[in-house]
């Protein structure tokens, strides 16, 4: 008798491996569920019965892809800025490359279509990645660094929303320039007074 979980497990790998493979080759835009299950070698309904549709099957494959490549922590070598700055870069380069940023397009306008598909985008994929980011504040604050009363979840916040911004409203290039001028600008915020 076949062993269905090994059988399950295969096809799920399958799936979103193809999934990945035809975002990278393709894009978001012409990905379908056929072509993905065609890749596989499933059954559209095989998809069908595990997923929501095409954005939660590349969620599922880019979170797993992600937790792969857990980000580590970030360094703490006493100057904050120095350990943010390739950071902060390396966000505004991932939003300013044409093929990175029209997976995280879609994702997005999926994500303004579904609470339920926006929290999860936010729980699985974003959190774990902001949060090196928080722990590194919190160390720099619990050494002095930052102001004592500084809100972590603010701070990420005040270095992040301004790239998305600016990303998704196309206002303006996304550069190490302006990635240094943001890490600059919100230090000067919280450092103590």
């Amino acid at each position: 008798m076949p062993n269905v979980t090994r059988r399950s497990e295969r096809s799920r790998r399958a799936i979103l491996e193809s999934a990945l493979a035809l975002l990278h080759e393709s894009g978001y835009p012409d990905l379908t569920v056929e072509a993905i299950a065609a890749r596989a070698g499933v059954g559209k309904q095989t998809i069908y019965r595990w997923w929501s549709g095409k954005g939660a099957v590349v969620l599922d494959a880019l979170v797993e892809q992600a937790s792969a490549t857990e980000p580590p922590p970030l360094p703490d070598t006493g100057d904050l800025e120095a350990d943010l700055r390739p950071v902060i870069r390396a966000i505004v380069a991932e939003l300013a490359d044409p093929g990175l940023s029209a997976t995280t397009r879609a994702l997005t306008v999926e994500a303004l279509s579904s609470e339920t598909f926006a929290e999860q985008v936010r729980d699985r994929l974003l959190r774990p990645q902001l949060a090196t980011i928080s722990d590194r504040l919190r160390s720099a604050r619990d050494a002095g660094a930052l102001r004592a009363d500084a809100d972590l979840d603010q701070a990420v916040e005040l270095f992040i929303g301004p790239m998305y911004h600016r990303w998704m409203l196309r206002t303006g290039p996304l550069t190490e320039e302006y990635a240094d001028g943001l890490l600059e600008l919100g230090l000067a915020a919280l450092r103590p007074r």
